[in-house]
């Protein structure tokens, strides 16, 4: 079944001589529980196609579908509610509150969505491997442990879809591996579709599908017969 569908997606930044195509005619579809990695230089068009499937920010033209949602539907207020109920997501710098421990900011998102905020913020802390530290600041906590606390911040609320932005690209190899690890863990056992953008081509190698985009196309689209195993990734 069909997660994410784009039909035409197209982003346009600026007018007339200075108007910048980031997304130039998109036509896309991911199957549910599907991981696709998704590579390209530096303004091909990744992170614009990821906020635009996100919600985060509308197409120019074409359409977005989303878990059976028209986003072209939404008005700002809907577009809040399909973010809060359906998306999760992980970018590259962690973006944690510093004045609440790890449990309060995963907790900070789960009581907007979930009938038990508690036990789902618990219950994500642990599936990411922190359960020893729920009461930590982001201060008291490594960059690999950060890192977690916000993918278990992205997945408290099961998400049908989690977009990851450079989700590794401010950490080292091996702390790199672990979070990919942790992601591709959680996917296969939650059902979650993702779709992480990265420059890193070693990466690819852990997805179901890899993407190419160039000047604000899809100029590739690869399935993966073998995935590898996070852990094993060497770059």
């Amino acid at each position: 079944m069909t997660e994410v569908e784009t039909i035409g997606l197209e982003r346009v930044f600026g007018e007339g001589d200075l108007a910048v195509r980031a997304l130039d005619g998109i036509d896309l579809q991911v199957a549910r529980g599907e991981l696709v990695v998704i590579l390209g230089p530096s303004g091909s068009g990744k992170t614009t196609l990821l906020n635009v499937i996100g919600g985060i920010d509308r197409p120019t033209a074409g359409s977005v579908v989303v878990d059976g949602i028209e986003l072209a539907g939404l008005d700002g207020d809907g577009l809040t509610t399909f973010r809060r109920d359906h998306v999760g997501f992980v970018f590259q710098f962690f973006n944690l509150i510093p004045t609440l421990t790890a449990m309060e900011n995963v907790r900070l998102i789960a009581e907007l969505t979930s009938g038990d905020g508690m036990t789902d913020s618990r219950d994500a802390l642990v599936a990411v491997g922190l359960e020893g530290r729920l009461d930590n600041f982001p201060a008291g906590l490594s960059g690999g442990e950060q890192q977690r606390v916000a993918v278990a911040r992205a997945v408290a609320k099961s998400p049908r879809l989690l977009l990851g932005d450079e989700p590794t690209g401010a950490l080292d190899l091996e702390t790199g591996r672990q979070v990919l690890s942790l992601l591709q863990r959680l996917g296969r056992d939650r059902g979650i579709t993702m779709l992480l953008v990265t420059h890193n081509a070693v990466m690819a190698q852990i997805a179901d599908r890899v993407l190419h985009m160039r000047d604000g196309r899809i100029v590739g689209d690869e399935r993966n017969p073998e995935p590898l195993a996070a852990e094993d990734l060497e770059w």
